[in-house]
């Protein structure tokens, strides 16, 4: 990193130091993405150096994004008043507040998405329920749904992946949302009736004890509204407690 012709700051000789990597956000901030290794000393006086050209410019918050690389930029950059906002598996990201106002940087996302998936074949027959493994207890499949993934897309994923069958999407029987149940985050479940396309069960040894066609009784219940609540009312009287 080079560095200026040093000016004297009270008295006292003062390095000038490149600011540090930036690119606007659209709210007045800025997003520092360091890709340069940088020792601990220099980092700190870089930052400080680019605090000040930021207040003068106005600028609000600091999204500070660190690679896996750069941890031991971590501890000096939090000593220097950023905190933790999220992290991901190759980067941490730190937030850091300019003006005297309260913050509005948005807190890290607040809930989670799952999905499950309710398959009846054309007997209206509850399609490839599983058996957890060790418990006795049937589930329909279930799984979170994936970062870009849609809702309909991740509960045909987790039927092929629990059971092997193929499917197509219907439409969503309902959703429910809960609050604290993944490390103080929400929760929303939606459930999703679904059409088999294939019917050979290869159940997902890893979690699944055993696969099989659930039929409804002695009777066969039309696929209506009253059929859709009475299987979602069970369906949440299992997973949304």
């Amino acid at each position: 990193m080079s560095d200026q012709e040093a000016p004297l700051r009270n008295g006292v000789e003062h390095k000038i130091f490149e600011v540090l990597p930036f690119v606007d956000d659209d709210y007045g901030g800025v997003i520092v993405e360091m890709k340069t290794p940088m020792d601990t000393k220099n980092f700190v006086a870089a930052l400080r150096d680019s605090f000040e050209q930021w207040r003068l410019q106005g600028k609000k918050g600091v999204w500070l994004n660190l690679p896996l690389s750069h941890v031991n930029l971590v501890e000096p950059a939090v000593k220097e008043g950023f905190r933790y906002h999220h992290a991901e598996p190759t980067y941490l990201m730190l937030v850091y507040w300019i003006p005297e106002a309260e913050s509005t940087i948005p807190l890290n996302a607040s809930h989670r998405v799952r999905v499950g998936a309710v398959v009846l074949n054309h007997n209206k027959e509850e399609e490839k329920y599983g058996s957890l493994c060790g418990s006795g207890i049937w589930k329909i499949p279930t799984g979170v749904v994936d970062e870009g993934e849609e809702i309909f897309a991740a509960a045909i994923r987790e039927v092929k992946e629990e059971t092997g069958i193929d499917t197509e999407f219907l439409e969503i029987l309902a959703f429910c949302q809960t609050h604290e149940s993944f490390f103080a985050k929400s929760d929303l479940f939606f459930v999703c009736l679904l059409r088999p396309t294939s019917f050979d069960i290869q159940k997902q040894d890893l979690e699944i004890e055993a696969a099989q066609v659930n039929g409804c009784g002695s009777r066969t219940l039309p696929l209506n509204l009253s059929h859709t609540r009475t299987i979602s009312s069970k369906i949440f009287t299992t997973f949304a407690q």
